[in-house]
C-alpha cells in the first residue's frame, strides 16, 4: 500500500471512529423512517445533521440485514437534499458533470481519489461490523470513478466526509444552494 492510500485508509479510519462515537439511535433511526418513508436497514449511524440536528446523510452497513450487499454507505436521506439532488439531475447537471469529467484531467483525478476514500470509508466499517464486501469490493457509489450515475450519493459522501473530499459532491451542494443548504434548516418545509 503506497503512502497516499495508507494516509486515506487512516483518515477514514479516523472519521468513522469520529462518527461512530453517536450510533444510531432509536430516535435517529425514527426520523430516518420518517424521511425514508421505509426502515432504515443496516443503519449504523448519523454521518451528518442538519443545523436543527435532524439527520440528513446516514451511514449504512456494507452488507444489509439478509445478507444483501449495499455499497452506498453514505445515504442520503433528508428529503430537501434528497428533492434538490433530484431537481439537478432532471435539469441535466450529471450529464454536464459527465462532459466535464471527459474533459478535465485533474478533475478525472480528483473523482478518482473520491473513489478511494468512499472504498476505505467503507472498508472501515465493514472491519468494525464484521461484514464482508466480497460482493461490493471495488464499486463505491454515484458512478465513481468513471461517471457521475447519482447525485444524491455523491452529495451524501460530501455531506459526511465533509468538503474537498469529492468535487463533484461539493459542486452539486453549490448548484443547490438556493434550494438545499446545510447551514440552513428547511426540514418543515
Amino acid at each position: 500500500m503506497n503512502e497516499s492510500a495508507q494516509t486515506i485508509e487512516q483518515e477514514m479510519h479516523d472519521l468513522l471512529d469520529r462518527i461512530m462515537q453517536e450510533p444510531a439511535t432509536e430516535h435517529d433511526i425514527e426520523e430516518v423512517q420518517g424521511q425514508l418513508g421505509r426502515y432504515p436497514r443496516g443503519m449504523e449511524a448519523v454521518g451528518a445533521r442538519c443545523v436543527c440536528g435532524r439527520p440528513l446523510a446516514v451511514v449504512t452497513r456494507p452488507l444489509l440485514p439478509g445478507g444483501v450487499p449495499f455499497p452506498t454507505t453514505c445515504y442520503l436521506t433528508n428529503p430537501v437534499a434528497v428533492k434538490a439532488m433530484s431537481h439537478l439531475e432532471a435539469n441535466g447537471v450529471m450529464a454536464e458533470f459527465n462532459q466535464m469529467l471527459a474533459e478535465d484531467e485533474e478533475l478525472r483525478a480528483q473523482y478518482e481519489r473520491a473513489h478511494q476514500y468512499y472504498l476505505a470509508f467503507r472498508h472501515a466499517l465493514a472491519e468494525r461490523t464484521g461484514d464482508s464486501e466480497e460482493h461490493i469490493e471495488g464499486i463505491s457509489a454515484g458512478g465513481m470513478p468513471v461517471r457521475v450515475k447519482c447525485l444524491h450519493a455523491l452529495l451524501a459522501q460530501t455531506l459526511v466526509m465533509g468538503p474537498g473530499i469529492n468535487p463533484l459532491g461539493d459542486l452539486a451542494l453549490e448548484r443547490a444552494r438556493d434550494e438545499f443548504d446545510p447551514k440552513v434548516c428547511r426540514c418543515e418545509q
